[in-house]
């Protein structure tokens, strides 16, 4: 199916929208943008020139996702939450000149297959969030985040593990093998890092 726009979104004619992707009222698509099938892009929302979403992807109301920002397929990312794009943000160069785009370098924010980030949380470039790792609300991620891992806090830290059905994961009697609550899968531990068994 055709995407729904509604009318009072900004989509740029150069954008891209997949098949089955809504986006809502006040919403604002910028140029060369790509978003994937049945995406919904939430009320006031904003996705920068260039920004690469995959499919069913979920921008909730008011999140800014800045380019040159990547989100692979199923990323969450909650209300109001930030996607940065500048080491050094400034209005002006040390001059006092107002800067322009050929003054600075944008720089991405990576969030891999299956990840969320929670309401008002900010994620500042360049970072990596890995495969369904879940950022809690409000928190300020300023590193990468592994797979699976929890973060939560200003800076966030890694707080515990969570599978694919997003729910903390229970240690069980093996070192390092962990348990979904919700689905029973388990996860090995190896190294500081998580990968499914």
């Amino acid at each position: 199916m055709k995407p729904k726009i509604q009318p009072s979104a900004q989509v740029d004619a150069s954008a891209e929208v997949g098949e089955d992707t809504t986006v809502w009222d006040l919403a604002q698509i910028r140029e060369k943008a790509r978003l994937g099938r049945n995406c919904i892009i939430g009320r006031g929302a904003y996705v920068g020139p260039g920004v690469r979403l995959g499919d069913n992807v979920k921008l909730q109301n008011h999140a800014l996702v800045y380019e040159p920002a990547v989100l692979g397929n199923g990323v969450f990312v909650g209300p109001a939450a930030v996607l940065t794009n500048d080491h050094f943000p400034r209005a002006v160069t040390p001059e006092g000149r107002l800067k322009r785009g050929d003054d600075w370098e944008a720089v991405a924010v990576v969030v891999e297959e299956g990840a969320s980030l929670g309401a008002r949380s900010v994620c500042v470039a360049p970072v990596r969030v890995g495969r369904w790792a879940l950022v809690a609300a409000g928190a300020v991620v300023t590193r990468d985040v592994p797979p699976f891992a929890l973060v939560a806090g200003v800076p966030a830290r890694r707080t515990g593990w969570v599978g694919r059905a997003g729910a903390r994961l229970q240690e069980t009697d093996r070192p390092g093998v962990w348990r979904c609550p919700e689905t029973g899968e388990l996860y090995r531990e190896r190294d500081g890092l998580l990968a499914e068994s």
